[in-house]
């Protein structure tokens, strides 16, 4: 486990933002990152979250299934925020082609409950990625625990990225910013 603290100017991020959005990460800020990786089981996976020159984030290592191993992560804290207005994040990110996970949790804890969302990457490509809140589902160390009750946006306390593609090899993934956004309300008519 590794925590790190950094903040960076932004430089990269377009300035216009969706109407009623809410900045999660943007690098901009100070934001204290909790490395956690498989090696909290015996697993040899390493990974690392550091600041560019640009204004973003790089969340990389290399992904072992030695062990049996084969994740890593990265976490924030979230708990000065309320996302009960929003319905979902759009995630400004650029990848390798890999699958990586967004990840919530309700409570500050190290180990327990999260709520997570795939996400497909395209190599060396800025893409921007919505995912509604109800998209998000319960996860225990891998597995859907049953009975779960469903993510509830506004007891998020923490946010995190995870890999666990079961692909051995470097990844990388660069994140400009998370923001929460709401989705205007239509009625029948689609009005």
């Amino acid at each position: 486990m590794l925590t790190l603290l950094f903040a960076v100017t932004l430089g990269t991020m377009p300035t216009s933002l969706p109407p009623d959005s809410l900045v999660l990460i943007d690098f901009a800020a100070p934001v204290e990152w909790l490395v956690v990786n498989d090696g909290v089981m015996g697993g040899v996976s390493s990974s690392s979250v550091r600041a560019t020159d640009e204004g973003t984030g790089v969340f990389a290592g290399y992904l072992s299934l030695d062990n049996n191993g084969g994740f890593a992560s990265i976490r924030a804290d979230m708990s000065a925020m309320d996302l009960a207005p929003y319905t979902g994040v759009v995630l400004r990110v650029r990848g390798d082609g890999r699958r990586y996970q967004l990840r919530f949790r309700t409570d500050g804890r190290f180990d327990g409950l999260a709520y997570r969302a795939e996400f497909d990457t395209e190599a060396d490509a800025w893409i921007d990625v919505t995912l509604p809140f109800d998209a998000f589902e319960p996860s225990f160390r891998g597995y859907v625990p049953p009975n779960a009750p469903p993510l509830d946006p506004g007891a998020i306390r923490q946010l995190g990225f995870l890999l666990g593609d079961k692909l051995e090899g470097e990844f990388r993934l660069e994140i400009q910013r998370v923001v929460a956004v709401t989705t205007p309300s239509r009625g029948p008519d689609g009005s």
